[in-house]
């Protein structure tokens, strides 16, 4: 009998191009095949797997959702060209969304008809997301916003954005914030794309907010209730980032061991313990979710995998010599996990949580 992960692999031959793992290199920036991808994935219920068919999945339990997505990963599946939108706006808008903002939004999100941005970030808050200062005030049946986001991926070419804003100045800072679904397109809405250093087809932008209008009805979730909306979102996230860090982590130590010698021995045999580590308290983490118990692996995992992820691709650049300053794509490794200890949770927040939460220790 054919399970579902071999279902959704035999899903995935047919759709790649028959050269795709021989011109990988170039495959992976193919925009045009990336959202043919995403398109075809929901149709045919793979791209939110427990969800129902209609929002792009097959009503799948969490264990098969999560060997679906380590099988897309592991067979290099063209990665969404907007990956934020189904992977943390979408969750959002489907569990806190009104039902005329889910029939308007969700599914052109999921199908990447129309991309998203996320209005988390800025200048003055760093990793501290609930010392956010953009504010929104209630005038009549608008909400009249001014702020500064920052490291907004896609703005310049989506056409929503979460956009999260403090609502009650007064309130704790955890307890004051709304999340708003923020037109792109509205007036006084201004995007500056950051220029990037790095090779990347995800552009960082700034996004200026000069009194800017959002009407009351594209509230998402409750007022001042947008913190409980940012970690339901980015839950969906973590559970994406450490199946991602796993298989870029193991492409690095098959790089390595390409040109390994004895003296990355040491370091190579820790890291290939470290990655079997990180595989081994995901599945922990699914065990303890499907149990209805706490979790606290979740922020484990994003710290191990993170610092892995660029411990491995050093390594590949330290084994590879002086050629590795003429690879391209090895350069692109290494930039790129790079950010891997800041999206999604600096290390530095993640080791704060750990410390408080989970060992109990007092805040510093």
């Amino acid at each position: 009998m054919t399970t579902v992960t071999e279902e959704f692999g035999a899903w995935l031959s047919d759709f790649l191009p028959p050269d795709y793992y021989d011109r990988y290199r170039e495959y992976r920036w193919d925009i045009p095949l990336r959202r043919d991808y995403q398109r075809a994935a929901f149709e045919a219920g793979w791209l939110q797997p427990t969800w129902p068919r209609e929002h792009g999945g097959r009503s799948l339990g969490l264990r098969e959702a999560m060997e679906i997505r380590i099988e897309a990963a592991v067979r290099s599946a063209p990665k969404l060209p907007n990956v934020q939108g189904p992977g943390v706006a979408a969750p959002g808008i489907r569990q806190f969304g009104t039902p005329e903002q889910i029939d308007r939004l969700l599914v052109p999100l999921l199908r990447g008809d129309e991309w998203w941005a996320l209005g988390m970030s800025e200048p003055e808050a760093g990793s501290d997301f609930a010392g956010l200062r953009t504010r929104a005030v209630r005038d009549g049946e608008v909400f009249r916003v001014n702020g500064h986001k920052i490291w907004t991926t896609h703005a310049h070419v989506s056409r929503w954005c979460t956009l999260y804003a403090r609502t009650d100045p007064d309130a704790p800072k955890h307890r004051g914030i709304s999340c708003l679904i923020l037109d792109l397109q509205s007036p006084r809405v201004r995007i500056e794309p950051i220029r990037m250093a790095s090779i990347s087809d995800e552009t960082f932008c700034e996004v200026f907010l000069d009194d800017v209008e959002v009407p009351a009805e594209n509230l998402l979730g409750p007022l001042h209730g947008g913190w409980n909306v940012a970690m339901s979102s980015l839950h969906h996230e973590r559970q994406m980032i450490w199946i991602m860090n796993w298989v870029e982590i193991q492409r690095g130590l098959h790089s390595a061991r390409d040109n390994a010698s004895e003296d990355i021995y040491p370091e190579l045999g820790a890291l290939l313990a470290d990655a079997q580590a990180l595989r081994a308290t995901g599945y922990r983490a699914l065990g303890n979710e499907l149990a209805g118990r706490p979790s606290p692996e979740a922020d484990i995992m994003k710290l191990l995998g993170s610092v892995t992820l660029q411990r491995v691709w050093e390594l590949s650049a330290a084994a590879a010599g002086p050629a590795s300053n003429r690879d391209r794509d090895l350069l692109f490794e290494r930039q790129d996990a790079l950010a891997a200890t800041i999206y999604g949770g600096t290390s530095e927040v993640q080791r704060n949580i750990i410390a408080e939460r989970l060992l109990g220790l007092p805040k510093g």
